[in-house]
Parts: structure tokens; C-alpha cells; sequence
């Protein structure tokens, strides 16, 4: 036979005079890197860009036909800054499940080349796209006559930036002793 959940047994919300009583914790965003902010205003940009657009579309009759080429480079300066915090807390991806069955040098040795390999790899993009960057030259956007390169230098930024953060990773990994695939349940705020 099933039991019945206890509906008291969880926080009480609803108060003896029936009413809603809830208090919010203290908001803290003093531990936000920095490309959470600029990730957060390219974001905004692009609302307020597609927002235009629609307005234009829709109210106006008469679509701003810069908008959908700009709003393409706002997602994509919003993406690669934002990647950047995933890198910072370590929460990419990764796959864990035969960390736990490797003897534990073993484990340590291929969560350190981990590390290493996720640093070459941002640091050769930020270098690639310097080279991108070069070929392109003075080539313009397709509608905004303004240069291609303001796009490709943030990205290049945000590989920079994920490079850097991919260094801060490794470090603390090497001098924690262990990284997140050898042990899942930590994260990067652990010391």
C-alpha cells in the first residue's frame, strides 16, 4: 500500500491567518565575473535589437533590414562571452563515468591532460582567429558598412577570455590535488 505525502512536512508558506508568507534570500551578485556582465549586455543588445525588429516588422509595416544581420552578431558575441562562464565554473560537458574505474594516478594524470589539451585548444582558437582576422582585412558587414572584424575580435576575446579562465581551471585543479572528473560532486568553488 502507497503512502500519502506528508504536504506539512516541507516549509511552511501559507501562514495561520491564510496568508502567503515567503521571504527571499539576499540577492549577492558580488561573485559575478566579468563576462557574466558583458555576456548579460550583449544579451540585452540583442533584445532590444530583435524587439525593433518585430516593432518595425509588425507596428510600423516598414522592417529595418539591418536588424536581422545585427541581431546575428549580438547572438553571437552573447554566445562566446557567455561560454567563457561555463569555462570559469567548469560545467562543460565532460564525461566522468570511467574516471571513476581508472586507478587514481592514472585518473590525475588524464584529468591533468585534460586540463592542458582545454588550454592549447582555446589558446590555438584566440590564435586562429587573430590569423582569420588578418585575412579578412578591411572586409565589410553586408548591410552596416562597418568592418567584419569588430565580430571576429569578440570572438576572439572570448576564446582569449576562455583561455585564460582554462589556465585558472588547471591551476586550481593542480593544486587541489583532483579535478571534477575524478571527483563529480565538487565544483570549483571547493578548495
Amino acid at each position: 500500500m502507497s503512502q500519502v505525502p506528508d504536504l506539512d512536512a516541507g516549509p511552511k508558506v501559507m501562514g495561520d491567518d491564510g496568508q502567503f508568507h515567503a521571504t527571499d534570500d539576499e540577492v549577492d551578485l558580488s561573485g559575478t565575473p566579468i563576462e557574466a556582465w558583458a555576456a548579460l549586455g550583449f544579451f540585452w543588445l540583442l533584445g532590444l535589437t530583435v524587439f525593433y525588429q518585430f516593432f518595425t516588422r509588425y507596428a510600423l509595416n516598414n522592417s529595418a533590414s539591418w536588424t536581422e544581420e545585427i541581431a546575428r552578431y549580438f547572438l553571437i558575441a552573447t554566445v562566446f562571452t557567455g561560454a567563457t562562464i561555463g569555462v570559469a565554473k567548469n560545467n562543460h560537458i565532460h564525461v566522468d563515468f570511467f574516471y571513476r574505474y581508472m586507478p587514481a594516478a592514472f585518473a590525475r594524470a588524464m584529468s591533468t591532460l585534460v586540463d592542458l589539451v582545454r588550454v592549447a585548444f582555446f589558446g590555438a582558437a584566440t590564435f586562429l582567429t587573430g590569423q582569420m582576422m588578418d585575412k579578412l582585412g578591411s572586409y565589410k558587414m553586408t548591410i552596416i558598412d562597418l568592418p567584419m572584424n569588430i565580430v571576429y575580435g569578440v570572438v576572439m576575446a572570448g576564446f582569449a577570455a576562455m583561455c585564460l579562465r582554462a589556465v585558472w581551471v588547471a591551476k586550481v585543479h593542480w593544486q587541489r590535488g583532483y579535478s571534477v572528473l575524478q571527483r563529480p560532486e565538487s565544483d570549483m568553488n571547493d578548495r
